[in-house]
């Protein structure tokens, strides 16, 4: 088993930064990628970032937002930058034991992700 604790949601105002982090604990070393979903209000959760064989981001935040991983720690970071009020959602880590390409739109979807952590609210203000 795997456990996710996401941490360092927050309020921020438009234009700023927040950086999340996602601590793995448990069988840590089999998970084969990780990733990050979001989830606005009304809304369905969907792909951020995933991070395994490649790294692919969703257009919406290619170049502002940015993955990496810290294996000593077992924890992925989200640093995301120059946020806007449509980044305001629960933001999510993802885990799964299978190595991905994501190459196509199963492998981003939330079915393809097995472990979950319990989310952090990141609001942008405008």
């Amino acid at each position: 088993q795997v456990q996710l604790v996401e941490s360092g949601g927050g309020l921020v105002q438009t234009g700023g930064s927040l950086r999340l982090s996602c601590a793995a604990s448990g069988r840590t070393l089999n998970l084969g990628a990780v990733g990050w979903f979001r989830q606005a209000p009304g809304k369905e959760r969907e792909f951020v970032v995933g991070t395994s064989l490649r790294t692919v981001y969703a257009d919406f935040v290619k170049g502002r937002f940015t993955i990496f991983r810290d294996n000593a720690k077992n924890t992925v970071y989200l640093q995301m930058n120059s946020l806007k009020p449509e980044d305001t959602a629960v933001y999510y880590c993802a885990g799964d034991l299978s190595r991905k390409y994501f190459s196509n739109p199963s492998s981003t979807s939330t079915t393809s992700f097995h472990y979950w952590g319990q989310g952090t609210q990141v609001t942008v203000s405008s």
